[in-house]
């Protein structure tokens, strides 16, 4: 029996992941990495994790060796080394065939797009290879969807594992693959490229110039450079843009990404609920309007957003601004200034979200996304916002609507007032205007301004309502304090005070009991022969609910009680697989 591989998850993005090799207190090595084949120059542990072999026998049979001491307990000379049958399958163009050499089952777990098609085995809840093993993933990537399909189905039932897609990796689309879910790569397309003079880059292939070469050890030197970039951006979770730049070398990676987000709108608890303050969301280019972030963003809108019971009269749809959140912003501090009022809905019109309110103007994305501000809107941008608005003025039933942006809203079924006229949104006369029109409003309607810790209550219950089950343990809570930290108390007792390092409730451990009642938060149920001690793991768990996002914050169930709080550090997909921790345990009760 080989020796088991040691692994934990450094960094994680999404399907990308950053693995530690070996000990996880001190990993010898980390993915994304390089599988050393024959011919390889020699490299250095930290960007080679291994070395293969395949046979020439029949049935064709395939050799992995872990070159680091990467199992457990010692972590000395003991590695892994997998053997495994791959047999011989038919292409996946013939997916409808169930024929061909049968598939091994063992640590190093090869599949085809034959075998997902007709091996029930694949399904078997035991089954915990330590590296998967694409075996026709070329063939793959030459038709339309069919790669990415196959990386989130591996990824979903195998979170756990190494993937690895041979001979379809280069510099040239590392970032692209590791996006999507692959760890490991091999030098199979840089010695096609050296055998016909030319150089794999990271940004497609080129001809050399004087003074480099197209040897392998030219070609190496380009990978371990992607490597590092690729690293480097999951790390700091920039991968997507860099992913996006090396789309622009092939039509065929703009394929597989397009894919990709299309796949990934569908997967539960991909998307994270809460980020580090310093964390942003690039929004650079035209591609962002159908990332998976953007459309369940335009998802919630469109089906459970409710904006605040008391600013359902009057909305003021205003412009962005480059800083976030908005209301520190010069120009939104001239806006609020003008409409001196708290009983009207302000919401901000923006690319790519669409709509972000006021009350949702702290939380991811709305806080966190950088966008270029140049005032020009192409027709997708316009008709999400034209979609968001029209399902937000039927649902809420607003009487009457302030515009002070420049879009035209004559699509609108309610009364309009124009407050722009063509001007800019902070001159002088367009902020007379604004105010004249909400101070019409308010007497109109007859509208009432808010006590500020109501407002600040009613704006928690709405990000309460986005990012938990419900907003119902927040009914008998008021707010107390001052910036930059407001205390919500029930009964004269803290139960949670906002924080703005993570744009989310920080909850204290007399709110556990009263979190349960309502059911306000994902449970999780851990075994119960166990002291809950430290973090959670993926052996302590009995149960847990598949929609946990990473970042969410969990009620930990024991025999059927609650006896304390975590935070998700893994999204609910991984929870049935992938080792090392799962949830930061944040509040017990004893």
């Amino acid at each position: 029996m080989t020796a088991p591989l040691a692994r934990t998850v450094l960094h994680r993005l999404r399907f990308a992941r950053s693995w530690g090799l070996g000990d996880r207190k001190s990993p010898s090595a980390t993915t994304p990495s390089l599988i050393r084949m024959d011919g390889d120059p020699e490299v250095d542990l930290a960007y080679a994790c291994f070395e293969v072999k395949k046979t020439n026998q029949l049935p064709a049979r395939l050799q992995l060796c872990a070159l680091g001491p990467f199992s457990p307990p010692n972590f000395a000379d003991a590695s892994p080394r997998y053997d495994v049958n791959i047999g011989h399958v038919l292409p996946p163009s013939l997916e409808e065939a169930n024929a061909g050499e049968e598939q091994g089952t063992s640590p190093l777990l090869p599949v085809s797009w034959q075998r997902m098609n007709h091996d029930p085995s694949l399904m078997d809840e035991s089954l915990n290879p330590e590296v998967v093993v694409l075996t026709d993933a070329v063939q793959l990537a030459a038709q339309p969807g069919k790669l990415v399909d196959a990386l989130v189905v591996l990824k979903k039932q195998f979170p756990g594992a190494l993937i690895w897609t041979p001979g379809l990796g280069g510099p040239d689309n590392a970032a692209v693959l590791a996006w999507m879910g692959v760890d490991l790569f091999d030098m199979a397309r840089s010695h096609e490229a050296s055998a016909s003079g030319v150089l794999l880059t990271m940004f497609g292939p080129r001809f050399p110039l004087a003074h480099e070469s197209s040897l392998i050890d030219a070609q190496s030197t380009h990978w371990l450079q992607a490597l590092d970039e690729v690293r480097s951006s999951i790390a700091s979770g920039t991968l997507r843009t860099l992913a996006e730049r090396q789309t622009l070398s092939s039509p065929r990676l703009v394929e597989h990404l397009r894919y990709h987000d299309q796949a990934c709108s569908d997967v539960r608890g991909l998307l994270t609920t809460h980020v580090a303050k310093e964390t942003r969301f690039p929004c650079y280019s035209t591609t962002m309007l159908s990332e998976p972030l953007v459309t369940d963003w335009e998802t919630f809108m469109m089906s459970a957003y409710e904006p605040p019971a008391e600013v359902r009269e009057v909305m003021i749809l205003l412009p962005c601004s480059a800083r976030k959140p908005y209301r520190l912003s010069k120009s939104h501090g001239r806006f609020i200034q003008a409409i001196q009022s708290t009983a009207c809905h302000e919401v901000m019109m923006t690319s790519p979200l669409g709509l972000v309110p006021r009350d949702l103007e702290d939380v991811w994305p709305a806080s966190h996304y950088d966008v270029p501000v140049t005032g020009d809107w192409n027709l997708d941008e316009l008709a999400r916002v034209e979609r968001m608005l029209t399902n937000l003025v039927a649902r809420v039933g607003y009487k009457r609507i302030i515009n002070h942006t420049e879009m035209d809203l004559s699509f609108l079924g309610c009364e309009v007032i124009e407050t722009r006229k063509n001007r800019g949104a902070g001159s002088h006369e367009a902020l007379q205007d604004l105010k004249s029109a909400v101070k019409d409003a308010v007497a109109a309607y007859e509208l009432r301004n808010q006590k500020n810790s109501l407002r600040l209550r009613s704006n928690y219950m709405s990000v309460a309502r986005k990012n938990m089950r419900n907003d119902k343990w927040l009914e008998d809570v008021s707010v107390r304090g001052k910036l930059p930290r407001w205390r919500l108390e029930k009964d004269g007792i803290q139960v949670a005070v906002w924080s703005i390092d993570r744009s989310g409730f920080s909850f204290s451990k007399s709110s556990i009991d009263l979190l349960h009642e309502h059911e306000s938060l994902p449970k999780i149920h851990i075994k119960t022969d166990l002291k809950w001690k430290g973090d959670i793991f993926s052996p302590m768990v009995e149960a847990y609910d598949s929609n946990i996002r990473k970042g969410d914050d969990l009620l930990v169930i024991q025999d059927g009680n609650v006896i304390g709080l975590a935070r998700a550090v893994a999204p609910g997909w991984e929870w049935n697989g992938t080792p090392g921790t799962l949830a930061k345990s944040h509040q017990r009760k004893k």
